[in-house]
Formats: C-alpha cells, structure tokens, sequence
C-alpha cells in the first residue's frame, strides 16, 4: 500500500450526490429541462447573433455555462449511467436512464436551432466572425460549425435523425450488451473447482496461463456468442442500414468518411495509416508464431492470442498496482502524480469485478464542472497494471483539458484521445522492466507486444472487417450470419496468420465486439500507440519534452489534431511517420525472437 494512503476502491457517488433522493434528481432534471428551454426561448426568436459578432459572443458564452454545468443530462444523467455500470441487470436503474434519454433527445431538438443557425452564416460573413477577438476562444468550434453545413439537414430532418436514433440503433445495440451481461456459465476455476462464473470473469478466464481454465472459458464463451448470434445477424443489419440511410441523406460518399469529418482529419491521412499497416501484418505474424513456439505449441487456438507468456509469481494486487504507477507518474511530472492520488483517495475508481459490473475498463466524463471517474476489473495480472497506467492517462488528459479550456473545447478527438493513455502505458512497463533478469524481459516484451499488436495491427485489421461489412452490405444487402462470420475470419486471420488458428466458434467472436457499432474509431488506437511511441522516444531524450506533452493534453478541441500533433513535431500527414513506427514495433519483435534464442526457449 502506498504509505499513509487510504485508498476507495468503489466509486464514492457522494461526489455527485451526498444522499441520493430520486425525487430531487427527478426536480434537478426538471430544472435542467428549464434551463435549456429558456436559452432555447430567448435565442430562437432572434437573428442578430447570426448577423452580429459582438452578438454571437453573448450567445456562445451563456450555450457555454449550460455545457459546463448542466449539459442536457448533468449530474442526474450521470449518476444513472455509472450506477448502471455496476448493475446492468437494474431494471429500475434502467427505466431511469430511458427517461433519461428522451429527455436529453428533446433538449438536443429543442437546441438544434442555434448551431444549425451558425452553421448556415454566409460564407462571404463568416471571416468577419472568426477574425472577430472575442470569439477567438470558439473559432475552432465555428470553423467546425461552418464546414458541416454541407452536411446538414433541415432542422426538422435532424430532429427526426435524432428521435429515432434510440430504436434506429441505441436499442439494437444495448440489447446484445444486455443479454451477454445476463450470462453466466460453470467454468474450470484457477483452484481446479468448477465455479459459476458471470460473462465479465468468463472473458477473464481465456487470458489464463492455465490451458485447462482457458479453453473451459473458451468453451462457454463459444455457447453464449452462438446463443445469441441470431439475433446479433439482426442487430448488426440494423446497425449497418442505419449508417447507409444516415451517410446517402448527408452525403457522405465512404462509410468512414463521417467518422474522419467528426474527428477533425482527413481522409488521407487515415487511409495512409491503415495502407501502411496493413502492408505490415508480417509483424504481427512474426509476434504470434513466435508466441506459439515460446508456449510450445503448433498453432494457438484464436482464443488464445492474448494469453500472457511466463511464469504465474507475476501477481500484481491493487496496491502494488497503484504505488508502482504512482512511482512512473511522479517521475514523469508531480502533477500527474497527484492527479493520480486524488483519483485513489477520492473514490474515482472502481477496482474489482463483481456480478452485473460492466466488463473491459473506461476513463469517463461529462460536463466539465463534474468529476472524471475510472472503471476497472482488476484481477493481478501484468495487463491490469498497463490497465491502470491507460487510463489514468485518459483521466489526466480529461483534468487537464478541465483546467484550460471552456466546456465548448473541452473534449478530445477520437484521432488524439488514445494518445496520453498509451503514452503512460510504456512508462509503467518500462519501470517493470528495470533490474530484471532476461527471463523476465522476455516476458514484459511479450506483454508490451501484445498490447502493440492488439492496438495497432489488430485494430485496424478491425476496421478493414468493418470497411468490408458496410461496403458489402451497400451492395449486396442484408448480410447472413455466415457471411459475417466468413468476413471476421478473413480480416482476423490477415494480421494473425497461420500460427492462430481460427478454431471453431471463433468466427462468432464479434458478436461482444462493441468496437463496430461505434463505426471506424478503432483507427485510433493504432494512431494513438505509435504517436505515443514518438513522444515517449522524444521524452527519453529530454525530460523537459513532458511540457510539451502536457500543453498538448490540455488543448481540447481548441485546435485541429493535425494543428495540435505539428506543435509537437510530428506531421501525421507523412506516410513515412507511420512506417517509422512500425520498424519501431519490428524492431521490438526481433529482440524478443533474439532473445529466446539466447535462453534457449525457441
């Protein structure tokens, strides 16, 4: 335990609220209601802000103290949603959270007149706007606004887009969320007992070092994915329709096309990194052969790709967990030590799994003026400690946007947002790596791979599958389980290669993959890995470098993600910087298969 620290390991939900009545969050909501109908009353009837810069200012400022306070939802709405993220099966908690919504969707109608308004100034006016000083704390924001009028509707056209989203899409997708929480299966515990076991510890259990344990999870995992295929082969056509409708009403003429529009960069550079990583799935191949032979094996099975390589004494509890990150933190600036310790003590964290929590682990926030909160299913592996470290990174990230930015700018793009979170990660791996023996080096190297190779190579064989379905879908129409499943072996088996083998019920395993209803964000971890790589390697040359990557964390929206990268020195519009990197994770691969040669391991 870090000395003198008493850490929460829950969420403490008296930083929202210190008694929860849920008939004052039913009159807060209320008030939130009011609050933004009478912005909306007060401005809808006028023109002068669309004509008068001086005017806008005024309008932006008070838009800007909803957005920091309130939002649509404010505390209420968060509440509801962390508690639902601890108890999925809360049916209660689930009525709420519906009200919730609708009252967040009406809100958005009742504002969709004041950006669409923006968005529409004439192009001859809109110099006059951005160059106006007192709204050069919004100019990003309005150079957004300005180039998306080419792909608005009419105000009541998004507003029917926006009423129906829920059951065009959101039910769809919560449906198969919520039917995989509701499982649960006996599977071969670690102690040699069969244990039920819910879907969260499932998933755990096929990353175990004990074969036994892992393919009795495995064996579960393939009954409850194929239970539910059915209904996910629907799911998955709506979805798919739902972006086809939405990109031929506003023009988008590729299905990622939307996706790199909101993120804020272009399409060339995305396509540029996807080419050349998948020109590089060699690696990844290399990496997982050499796995094979290192656990001694012909092939993996493909539930078996992540599991870790080494020996089991490598138990991190949380406490452990937390001084060894808190060490790197304060090495790198005290502030991102504090930051830390103020999630630790405060209850913005919650560690362990439990029965109903949502799986996998999350840095979330909402409006500026709340709290960040973290979520994690710590077990004591090696990868609940990179857990920790990413993101905490996000949360770093978020704080410091907190502090500089308005709640306007206060955000990140998809392109930039995975950059602080791998960024910690390396750090925290090198610090385990130090004085260790080359037994063990081995070991955290074939951990780091395959962190890299599951956000970089893995991510974006992800994205080719999604480019696949949409395309496809677009021509053929609906497209039959077997075709999904036929399209996810495919684009799995690129970047793994013939040393996984695709073992029955593999092609079933998008089914929990939430990755592709979220449309072609998954470039992102790839981005974020190897811009995080270039910063880390400019940190290790000057330590001093960190103020530089801290003004970059703090930077929000305010600028573009290809403005905010230059400043750093990076210039992601070059092909060559993402093949730079991929010699780095090459490189990587190469030592690993040198050095279990030296110890005789392959």
């Amino acid at each position: 335990m870090m000395p003198g620290l008493e850490m929460k390991k829950e969420w403490d939900f008296g930083l929202l609220y210190r008694n929860h009545d849920k008939k004052a969050l039913s009159l807060e909501l209320e008030e939130i209601k009011r609050c933004n109908l009478d912005f909306s009353a007060k401005w809808k009837a006028k023109t002068e802000y669309l004509e008068d810069p001086g005017t806008l200012e005024q309008a932006l400022d008070e838009y800007e103290s909803i957005a920091a306070t309130i939002g649509v939802s404010g505390k209420p709405g968060y509440y509801y949603w962390l508690k639902y993220q601890l108890d999925q099966q809360n049916t209660e908690i689930k009525a709420e959270l519906s009200k919730i919504d609708d009252l967040g969707t009406l809100i958005e109608n009742e504002l969709e007149f004041f950006t669409q308004g923006i968005s529409r100034i004439p192009v001859d006016k809109q110099e006059t706007f951005l160059n106006f000083p007192g709204l050069f704390k919004y100019k990003h924001l309005l150079q957004r606004l300005f180039d998306s009028a080419k792909y608005l509707l009419t105000e009541p056209e998004e507003k029917i887009l926006n009423l129906t989203s829920k059951t065009a899409q959101g039910n769809w997708v919560d449906m198969i969320s919520d039917f995989l929480s509701r499982e649960e299966r006996k599977v071969l515990h670690e102690s040699g007992e069969e244990k039920e076991a819910n879907f969260s510890q499932i998933l755990e259990g096929i990353n175990s070092i004990n074969k036994k344990v892992r393919d009795s999870a495995a064996l579960a995992l393939n009954d409850i994915f194929s239970k539910h295929a059915p209904a996910a082969e629907y799911e998955l056509n709506s979805v798919l329709h739902n972006k086809k409708v939405s990109d031929e009403l506003r023009g988008f003429t590729r299905p990622d096309a939307s996706r790199h529009f909101a993120d804020d960069i272009e399409t060339e550079v995305v396509d540029s990194l996807i080419e050349a990583v998948t020109s590089r799935f060699d690696i990844s191949q290399r990496f997982y052969k050499l796995k094979a032979r290192l656990l001694g094996v012909e092939k993996l099975q493909y539930h078996e790709r992540n599991v870790d390589y080494g020996s089991t004494n490598g138990k991190y509890d949380f406490d452990s967990t937390a001084e060894l990150v808190s060490k790197v933190f304060n090495g790198l600036d005290a502030e991102f030590g504090s930051i830390l310790t103020d999630f630790l003590i405060e209850g913005k964290i919650d560690v362990f799994p439990k029965k109903g929590k949502d799986s996998g682990a999350f840095c979330v926030h909402m409006e500026k003026e709340l709290p960040v909160f973290v979520m994690l299913n710590h077990t004591g592996r090696l990868n609940d400690v990179t857990t920790l470290a990413h993101e905490m990174g996000h949360a770093i990230n978020f704080e410091l946007m907190k502090k500089e930015q308005n709640a306007l700018n206060c955000g990140t793009y998809t392109c930039t947002a995975e950059v602080a979170s791998t960024f910690m990660e390396d750090f925290v791996l090198d610090e385990i790596e130090n004085g260790v023996d080359d037994a063990r080096r081995l070991e955290i190297l074939m951990e780091r791979l395959n962190g890299d190779v599951s956000s970089i190579q893995r991510q974006v064989a992800c994205y080719n599958f999604e480019k696949d379905l949409h395309t496809i879908y677009r021509s053929e129409g609906f497209l039959p389980l077997k075709r999904i499943g036929e399209l996810f072996i495919k684009h799995m088996g690129a970047y793994m290669g013939e040393a996984v083998e695709m073992s029955p019920g593999a092609e079933n395993w998008w089914v929990y993959w939430s990755h592709i209803r979220s449309y072609f964000y998954v470039y992102s971890y790839a981005s974020g890995v190897m811009i995080s790589k270039s910063l880390k390697n400019m940190v290790g040359d000057d330590l001093s470098f960190v103020q530089k990557v801290k003004k970059f964390l703090s930077m929000g929206t305010s600028v573009s993600p290809r403005e905010s990268f230059e400043e750093l020195g990076i210039n992601i519009a070059d092909k060559g910087f993402w093949m730079k990197g991929l010699e780095e994770l090459d490189s990587m691969v190469t030592e690993a298969e040198e050095l279990a040669r030296k110890l005789g391991r392959i």
